[in-house]
């Protein structure tokens, strides 16, 4: 009979389940407790959030990087996290806003709520209003496609100066916005923004902040004889390496048995020999520079500087 059939789990035991009316002002209730902790920080005279989190201490009024810090644990209020991620990733800027604007909804939806309208009803008014919304935009928009270049270039100055208005670098932004666009500037079709590497260096001006077409590396650890190799190189060949270049000290517990100390130098002879045909075939090859991610020897320094080439070991 039906009363004999055993029951079927389909939820983990201690799982809560509830749902209606009242579950959906609750998760509306975590939404917008997590909103009031970044609303703070929209637009230019926002706040600053310290948070620390696994240790580590963050000083930021960024939205998508104070919703990561905070370790969210309620499933509705973490949509809002994706929403920021989601914001980061597509546009770059106006993670606090979206965050902001999506709480600002549920607000207004919870009065709704309350007053028994049911939720598709609510959601239909929002799809409606997102279709209003995107027609208004399109008749504001302004279209570049007929612009000329300079118009073009100042209208992306005023966007990245507008973005730069809530960073730390705001006072700066005149200049960080020109760097900016140039830097967007000089990437291909396809606009990869992993392209653009920053390198942080210690000391000096945030003014001294320049903006390279090529590759930039730190300065790496050299030893006698960089000074003799050349710094100034025009259209030259490049070779990069992933291998040291350097005479490499035993392996531990290493065992070598001889009968021989004419076999002792044979093997002396034949680690330099090894490391000399690498250094003859790189200077065959014809390159100007050479940079490798491991490390180059004080004998491969001196080797290449004696041949007019450039090295630099350690690359990062």
């Amino acid at each position: 009979s039906q009363f004999m059939r055993p029951n079927i789990i389909l939820l983990k035991e201690g799982t809560d389940a509830s749902q209606g009316k009242g579950q959906i002002i609750s998760n509306i209730n975590a939404c917008q407790a997590v909103v009031s902790i970044v609303k703070t920080t929209l637009g230019p005279r926002g706040m600053d959030k310290l948070i620390e989190s696994n240790g580590e201490t963050t000083i930021t009024n960024d939205g998508a990087t104070v919703m990561k810090k905070l370790n969210i644990c309620h499933p509705a209020a973490k949509i809002l996290v994706d929403i920021a991620k989601a914001q980061d990733n597509e546009v770059g800027d106006g993670t606090t806003s979206v965050v902001v604007l999506a709480g600002e909804l549920l607000k207004e939806a919870k009065t709704f709520l309350e007053d028994g309208l049911v939720g598709p009803q609510i959601i239909k008014g929002f799809r409606m209003a997102c279709h209003l919304s995107l027609t208004k935009l399109q008749d504001i928009a302004v279209d570049l496609r007929e612009k000329t270049d300079e118009d073009k270039r100042d209208m992306l100055i005023k966007c990245a100066e507008t973005t730069l208005n809530s960073k730390l670098v705001a006072d700066y932004k005149v200049f960080f916005a020109k760097m900016s666009v140039d830097a967007v500037s000089m990437l291909g079709e396809d606009l990869a923004v992993s392209a653009v590497g920053i390198k942080k260096v210690s000391g000096g001006s945030v003014m001294e902040t320049m903006l390279i077409d090529g590759v930039a590396f730190k300065k790496t650890f050299s030893y006698a004889g960089f000074e003799q190799q050349p710094k100034k190189f025009t259209n030259p060949k490049i070779l990069l390496l992933n291998l040291e270049l350097e005479l490499k000290a035993e392996k531990d517990n290493a065992e070598v048995r001889l009968t021989d100390p004419d076999q002792y130098q044979s093997i002396v002879d034949a680690e330099w020999n090894i490391i000399y045909e690498k250094l003859d075939l790189i200077a065959k090859s014809g390159a100007n520079v050479v940079l490798s991610r491991l490390a180059i020897g004080d004998l491969a320094t001196q080797y290449f500087a004696d041949r007019d080439i450039f090295c630099a070991g350690r690359v990062d």
